[in-house]
């Protein structure tokens, strides 16, 4: 059956590129002006229906042939303008169509330096506030994005509530640069992203753009998979407010209240939401506790916008970190009780591994092992025209974290924790039963900024930067312990301090070198120097300060073969430093390097009415990318090593068909290999001492399927309600980087039903009602794991598991007045 589907959705893919519309009508042509001088705006976007579009020449002047009766609107929009939509009957031969200048689109020119659009040569999907509200029943972000292309989503609980994340093109989320308007959301010093701190966000997204590769230059984290643009309100001129709630499997439960007061006195608005969202998880005990709120103040002048973003998310899940072993997923007794007797499990812990459910056990039983966070976000974002030509934009941020994760610890060493042991009598206690806590107290901030230049005919550009600071403290608490010895209240046992600055500048130019011929050029110089000093939860001493200076330069050329089809190459190079764990952790003969890619990217896009279809080559050839080699430090923590050479080529093709007037299909695949050049895997040897080193030659890069498939079909039966088979293919990925079949997550194969039931009484603007079954099929799979080998009387290699919930389901009710 898994197969029989992916040969499906494969086959639609080739079979959508060859059909056409049947309904046609005469061509539209016109011109885009500026209604205030009358002079062209070239550039502009013109849509006719959801699959064709065009963009106008350097004269402001479009044409969009063969349009389908059934298109009744023709959508025209251009950044810093007020859109338009215009009845398609009521347009003359030749129409003039003029868009005022509009403060009020300042929302979307911030973040209009981040982002790229079709002149790039890049590859880039744009995912609305609608789209993402078809979807949003509580679940997190990532879950929501899970059918863009290349894109696989992880939930530790099981359920996609609680901590989750993304990879996309197999990269994992310290390689993938998230901003909010602009603004750098990555953690600094690990430089992932904890989409857990920012319960029901989407809530408050206007839109997501995703750039894959290297992108164009943005501010924050480097690149190496994948930039994620998001932007949160957009201006409603109409005061509106909303009541969301969802509920469903595993007591899972979304509220949500929004409300707008529109504009006032013709220049203010405010917006503001509160949401919560709880659940018990799909695996044992995995509870979520998530709050949070967004407020927004904005101001618009004549020529200047002023917005205040204040938002926060707090936290509380009950850590299911550890994943399942491999033995208790398969059921298998004996392989538990050797897994007991290697480890050393307790009885308490023993039991629990042998009688929990196979897909549901969590290995942590202590009833306050949580993880306790709060990040508190402000915001403030501007944006001032200088002149018809020049828009300046000039925001600053503050992000405050603070929290820390609890642990239940059996007879731990007292030294560790800085407690000498306990005398009594004639019996010395050097071990106890404790409780920890590990704190995590960070400030991060800073200011971004560009200036926006267009003259109106073949020159677009952008010169912008950023520069923040990230100043965070970790330190651990012994809060209660059984022998507590000469210990204190909150007995603090580490404490280390993370400084890390980072500042960049670019500059991109998008010009028209003819007609049909636009170039496009990014530069971007980066510098970051982070810091460490004090000790760590081993009681080991750091002291580093390194600095790192970047170039990372990108150019590209988009051609327009016809009135449908266009071609583009693009070429870039980006650089990352290393993470905080890579040199700490680092072993004492070994120093993490700086990563290189460079990425070539080349496509094809065409469109018709019914269809629109792309395909995009790319491969993304890395030096000194870090992986994980089984090498480890002093302590025996695991520790990532730069490899030489290393690399990931695939194709992506993408298909949006209007098979009639009900149904539609949207749906994308990537074909890849992602390669080692050379890999050598190594194993710790207990028997002997040091390790067995094992040459793999040219291996598979780990978490990287070589098929991604993701679909979405649409059926309309009546008015205002909507079928969705939602489906979704991941390949067989290793769960470390030598190709070994035995340390692999099995490919998997979903499938989700989605009901959307729209009505609009007299008393609302709109209710809509939303049935969502996860999983309907019931397919049994794992998304994420890990794995470490050893030799001790023998190769031992233990395999750990996240599985994901079978069959669910999600109801959800929102009223909008």
């Amino acid at each position: 059956m898994r197969k029989v589907t992916t040969y499906l959705l494969v086959f639609a893919l080739t079979w959508a590129m060859h059909t056409f519309s049947l309904a046609q009508q005469a061509t539209i042509s016109g011109q885009v002006v500026d209604a205030q001088d009358g002079n062209p705006l070239p550039g502009a976007t013109v849509r006719a229906g959801e699959y064709r579009g065009t963009t106008t020449n350097t004269g402001g002047q479009f044409s969009l042939s063969s349009i389908s009766e059934q298109v009744q609107y023709l959508d025209i929009s251009y950044v810093g303008y007020e859109k338009l939509r215009l009845p398609i009957s009521t347009l003359s031969a030749n129409p003039v169509v003029r868009l005022s200048r509009s403060i009020f689109t300042a929302d979307e020119v911030v973040v209009n330096a981040t982002r790229t659009n079709d002149h790039s040569g890049l590859a880039y999907t744009n995912v609305s506030a609608q789209t993402l509200e078809k979807q949003n029943l509580g679940q997190d972000i990532p879950v929501l994005l899970n059918f863009t292309p290349s894109l696989v989503s992880t939930s530790d609980a099981g359920a996609g509530v609680g901590y989750t994340g993304i990879r996309i093109r197999g990269t994992d989320a310290t390689r993938i640069n998230v901003t909010i308007n602009g603004i750098p959301y990555n953690d600094a010093e690990s430089q992932g992203v904890f989409w857990v701190n920012m319960p029901d966000f989407a809530s408050s997204v206007s839109s997501i753009q995703i750039q894959r590769g290297v992108g164009t230059s943005t501010n924050g984290a480097g690149a190496f998979g994948a930039t994620v643009n998001v932007s949160t309100n957009e201006f409603r001129k109409e005061p509106y407010a909303e009541l969301s709630n969802s509920f469903g499997s595993f007591a899972t439960r979304r509220h949500t209240v929004k409300a707008g007061t529109g504009l006032l006195n013709n220049k203010f608005t405010v917006d503001a939401r509160l949401s919560q969202v709880v659940s018990d998880g799909f695996i044992d005990r995995a509870e979520s506790n998530l709050q949070s709120y967004y407020l927004s103040g904005g101001y618009f002048g004549k020529k200047s916008f002023v917005r205040l973003n204040v938002f926060s998310g707090k936290e509380v899940t009950y850590q299911s970190w550890y994943g399942t072993p491999e033995s208790r997923l398969k059921g298998d007794r004996e392989g538990m009780l050797a897994y007991i007797d290697r480890n050393g499990l307790n009885n308490r812990d023993a039991q629990n591994l042998l009688n929990s459910d196979s897909r549901t056990y969590n290995f942590y039983t202590y009833e306050n092992e949580v993880d306790d966070y709060k990040q508190d976000h402000y915001q403030l974002v501007s944006s001032h025209t200088l002149s018809k030509n020049l828009t300046f934009n000039l925001n600053g941020f503050v992000v405050r974290g603070k929290g820390f994760y609890e642990q239940f610890r059996d007879e731990d060493d007292l030294e560790t924790y800085g407690i000498q042991p306990l005398v009594l009598g004639d019996q010395t206690l050097a071990t106890s039963d404790l409780i920890r806590r590990r704190w995590l107290d960070n400030f991060f901030y800073g200011t971004t900024f560009s200036f926006d230049y267009t003259n109106f005919k073949k020159l677009t550009a952008n010169i912008g930067g950023g520069w923040n600071t990230y100043d965070g403290d970790h330190f651990g608490e012994v809060i209660w312990a059984r022998n507590a010895g000469n210990s204190n209240i909150r007995q603090r046992y580490y404490y280390n301090q993370g400084i890390k600055k980072d500042f960049n500048l670019y500059a991109k130019v998008y010009y028209q070198l003819t007609e049909k011929l636009n170039a496009f050029g990014d530069v971007q110089v980066r510098s970051v120097r982070h810091t460490v000093s004090g000790n760590d939860n081993q009681q080991r001493q750091h002291d580093f300060d390194q600095p790192f200076t970047f170039f990372n330069p990108k150019a590209g050329l988009n051609y327009q073969l016809s009135e449908r089809s266009t071609a583009y190459v693009s070429y870039s190079i980006g650089n990352r430093e290393p993470n905080r764990d890579d040199f700490t952790e680092a072993a004492a003969d070994i120093v993490p390097k700086a990563e290189t890619l460079r990425d070539l990217e080349a496509g094809f896009r065409t469109q018709t009415n019914r269809l629109a279809f792309s395909a995009n080559y790319y491969f993304m050839d890395y030096r000194n990318q870090l992986v994980l080699t089984g090498q480890v430090n002093d302590v025996g923590n695991s520790i990532r090593v730069n490899v030489p050479k290393s690399y990931r080529m695939g194709l992506e093709l993408e298909a949006g068909v209007a098979l009639n007037n009900r149904w539609k299909w949207n749906v994308n695949a990537t074909f890849s290999q992602n390669k080692i050049a050379n890999f050598t895997e190594y194993v710790v040897d207990y028997d002997e001492g040091g390790y067995q080193e094992i040459n793999h030659g040219k291996t598979d890069i780990s978490f990287s399927p070589a098929l991604i498939v993701g679909s979405q079909l649409l059926y309309t039966p009546v008015k205002n309600v909507e079928l969705a088979l939602l489906t979704k293919y991941v390949g067989k990925q290793y769960l470390d980087n030598t190709s070994s079949a035995d340390r692999a997550l099995d490919a998997y194969l979903t499938n989700d039903l989605r009901l959307i039931w729209t009505l609009t009484p007299t008393w609302a603007k709109q209710i809509s009602l939303t049935a969502l079954v996860n999983n309907v099929l019931d397919e049994t799979y794992a998304s994420n794991g890990y794995t470490y080998g050893y030799i001790y009387g023998g190769r031992i290699q233990e395999n750990f598991y996240y599985p994901q919930a079978g069959r669910n389901f999600l109801l959800g009710l929102t009223l909008k007045f």
